[in-house]
C-alpha cells in the first residue's frame, strides 16, 4: 500500500520534510515545483507510515486503498509523475536555528489575514520573543479562504485549522474590522511597530480592453466569486442568470470554479457554505451552458490537472473540448501530458446531459455586442506564429456567441495603499524579495510585502508559505543588521489611538462568536455554516446578547 496526494493539494509542502524516506516531489525551489500545481508521492518508495497525512493541512493525502471514486485516478497520476521524474535523493537545507529576541525588541504589523498574512505571522512567531499585530479590514479572518475558495471545496478550507493555532498564539493580537487608510495610516503602524508586512492580496479583476467593455452583464469573475461566497462588498450585487449561456474569458482554476457553481444543482450547492442569496439566485438560474475561452492552446491552459479531472465527475454535466491540439510531444511535462489525455477522453465521451461546459481554445474576445447590456460576444480564432506570438484570424473568421453574462477571469490586480509605492501596470507593490522599494530603487524603511500584492496573482494557498518565508527572511536580516532597531509606542498606545479614531476593532474572541453562530445556523440546515454577509450583522454577532436573538 502507499499514500496518494489528491485533488485538494495546496502545495503547502509541510508533508515533504515529514516524509522519512524522502519520496514526495517536487520540492520547493526547483523548476518542477514552480511549474507544478500539486505534489506527488512515489508509490514504489512510500513505506505507508502516514507521517505526511498528519502534516497535510487540507486532508489531501489518502491511502491508495481508501480513495473515493472521484479520486481514484490520482493513484495513476502520482505514479506517472515518477515515470517521468526519477526519484533521486535531495538534501533539504537544514533549518536555521531560531534565535530568540528580547521581548519588545521586534513587534511586527501584518496587514491582511488571508493565507499570505497567516503564513507570515506563523513564520514570525516561530522566533521566540517576536510580537505580531494582525490587521484585517473585515470582521472575519482568512481572506480568500473564506471569500475565494469555491463552496464545494470544503476540504481546502480546512487549512484554517492550522492558521487558528497562529492567530490564537499568545504573542499574536488580532485586530479585525480595522482598515489601513481609514482607521490607521501606514505612519501609525510604523509608530507602533518596528516593521510592517502587507499581505493585502489582489482583488480587483482586470478589464478586457475591448469595445463594449462598459455594458451591463460584463463582470469580473472575482466579483462573482465574492458574491456567491458572501463577501460583504459584493453581497448586494446582482447577476443576470436568465439566459441559457454564460461565457467565461480565461481558463484558470477560478474559471472552472465559476463554471461548476453556475451549473451545479440546488441540492448540491445546498450542502456547501455558499451564501444564501447566491443559492436562491442560482436555484432559479436558466443557464445550462458555460463557454470557457482560452487565447492559447490546451498546453498553455492555466487550470490544474486536478480541477480539469474533477469536471468529469460532475453529475449531469458534459465536458466539451473545442479547438485543442491533442498531439503529445516529448517536450510535454507530466501535467501537460495529463491535460492532453483528459481532453481526448472528454472528446470521446458521448454527450448525454442537458448541461455542458465547453472549452474553446485559440479564441480571443474582440467585441462585446449589445445596446444597453450584453447580448453577445464577438470572438476570433487565433493563429500561432512560429515565434510564439498570437494574432486573430481575418474578420471573416470572427463569430458571435450569444450570451447575457460575461465573466472575466483574466487575472487580478491590487489596489494602492495610501502613500505607499504602487505599480499600476503589474498591480503590485514594487519590491525585491519582499522588501518594498521606492521609485528610486531604495528600500522603504521597515516595510515589506508577501502574497499576491508582492508577486501578483499566482500560485495556490500553499505557495504563500515559501513567499512568506522569503519576506520574513529579509525582515530578519534587517533586524540583525540593526535597521529596525528604534523606540516605538506600546500596544496600549495603539489601543488608545484606535479608540481616538472611533475604530471598532474585533479581536479573536469576537470572531469566535461569529464563527460559532454561523456554524449553528448552518447546522439547522445541514450545511457547514450559514454566513453573515453584512458587516453590521457580523459586528452584532459579537455582542453579548447576540446568542439570545
Amino acid at each position: 500500500m502507499a499514500y496518494v496526494i489528491t485533488q485538494n493539494c495546496c502545495r503547502d509542502a509541510s508533508c515533504i520534510p515529514a516524509c522519512p524516506v524522502d519520496c514526495i516531489r517536487p520540492v520547493g525551489g526547483t523548476a518542477e515545483y514552480l511549474n507544478s500545481h500539486m505534489l506527488y508521492i512515489d508509490p514504489a518508495s512510500c513505506i505507508d507510515c502516514g507521517a505526511c497525512v498528519e502534516e497535510c493541512p487540507v486532508d489531501a493525502i489518502h491511502l491508495d486503498t481508501d480513495l473515493p471514486p472521484a479520486q481514484e485516478r490520482f493513484k495513476e497520476i502520482n505514479a506517472a509523475y515518477f515515470e517521468q521524474h526519477t526519484l533521486t535523493p535531495i538534501t533539504l537545507p537544514p533549518e536555521g536555528k531560531r534565535l530568540s529576541v528580547k521581548p519588545g525588541s521586534l513587534r511586527v504589523a501584518v496587514v491582511g489575514s488571508g493565507p499570505a498574512g497567516c503564513y507570515a505571522a506563523k513564520e514570525l512567531v516561530a522566533i521566540d520573543g517576536v510580537e505580531v499585530d494582525l490587521f484585517e479590514r473585515l470582521p472575519t479572518p482568512y481572506g480568500l479562504i473564506r471569500a475565494g475558495v469555491a463552496p464545494d471545496h470544503q476540504s481546502t478550507k480546512s487549512v484554517v485549522e492550522m492558521f487558528e493555532e497562529v492567530l490564537t498564539h499568545n504573542r499574536v493580537a488580532c485586530h479585525f474590522n480595522i482598515e489601513i487608510g481609514r482607521d490607521l495610516s501606514h505612519r501609525d503602524l510604523l509608530a507602533h511597530h518596528h516593521a510592517v508586512v502587507y499581505a493585502a492580496g489582489t482583488y480587483t479583476g482586470r478589464e478586457l480592453g475591448i469595445a463594449g467593455d462598459h455594458l451591463a452583464g460584463n463582470y469580473a469573475a472575482a466579483d462573482f466569486v465574492a458574491w456567491y461566497n458572501g463577501h460583504p462588498d459584493h453581497a448586494g450585487d446582482t447577476f443576470d442568470l436568465s439566459g441559457h449561456r454564460a461565457v467565461i474569458v480565461g481558463n484558470g482554476n477560478v474559471a472552472l470554479d465559476v463554471a461548476r457553481v453556475l451549473l451545479m444543482s440546488r441540492n448540491e450547492l445546498a450542502e456547501t457554505d455558499i451564501a444564501q442569496h447566491a443559492l436562491d439566485a442560482l436555484s432559479d438560474s436558466k443557464i445550462n451552458e458555460v463557454v470557457i475561452l482560452g487565447r492559447r492552446g490546451l498546453r498553455d491552459a492555466a487550470f490544474s490537472v486536478a480541477e480539469f479531472l474533477a469536471l468529469g465527475y460532475l453529475d449531469g454535466i458534459d465536458v466539451v473540448v473545442e479547438g485543442a491540439d491533442f498531439d503529445g510531444s516529448a517536450d510535454d511535462d507530466h501535467e501537460t501530458g495529463l491535460k492532453l489525455q483528459l481532453a481526448q477522453e472528454y472528446v470521446q465521451r458521448p454527450r448525454a446531459s442537458d448541461k455542458r461546459i465547453i472549452f474553446r481554445f485559440m479564441t480571443s474576445p474582440v467585441e462585446i455586442v449589445g445596446t444597453d447590456r450584453v447580448e453577445a460576444l464577438r470572438v476570433a480564432s487565433n493563429h500561432l506564429h512560429a515565434n510564439g506570438a498570437l494574432s486573430p484570424e481575418v474578420a471573416s473568421d470572427s463569430n458571435l456567441i450569444d450570451t447575457s453574462l460575461i465573466l472575466r477571469s483574466i487575472g487580478y490586480k491590487g489596489s494602492p495603499i495610501g502613500g505607499l509605492p504602487y505599480d499600476a501596470i503589474k498591480g503590485v507593490m514594487p519590491n525585491v524579495d519582499g522588501r518594498v522599494i521606492t521609485p528610486t530603487g531604495d528600500s522603504l524603511h521597515g516595510t515589506y510585502v508577501t502574497g499576491w500584492i508582492k508577486r501578483g496573482p499566482q500560485g495556490v494557498i500553499g505557495t504563500n508559505r515559501a513567499c512568506a518565508e522569503q519576506t520574513v527572511a529579509r525582515l530578519w536580516e534587517d533586524f540583525n543588521s540593526g535597521v529596525l532597531s528604534r523606540d516605538i509606542d506600546g500596544r496600549d498606545a495603539l489601543e488608545l489611538l484606535l479608540a481616538y479614531n472611533d475604530a471598532d476593532p474585533i479581536g479573536w474572541a469576537g470572531w469566535h462568536m461569529i464563527d460559532t453562530l454561523e456554524r449553528e445556523r448552518g447546522a439547522q440546515e445541514s450545511r457547514p455554516r450559514a454566513k453573515f454577509v453584512a458587516v453590521a450583522d457580523m459586528i452584532a454577532a459579537t455582542m453579548p446578547w447576540s446568542e439570545d436573538n
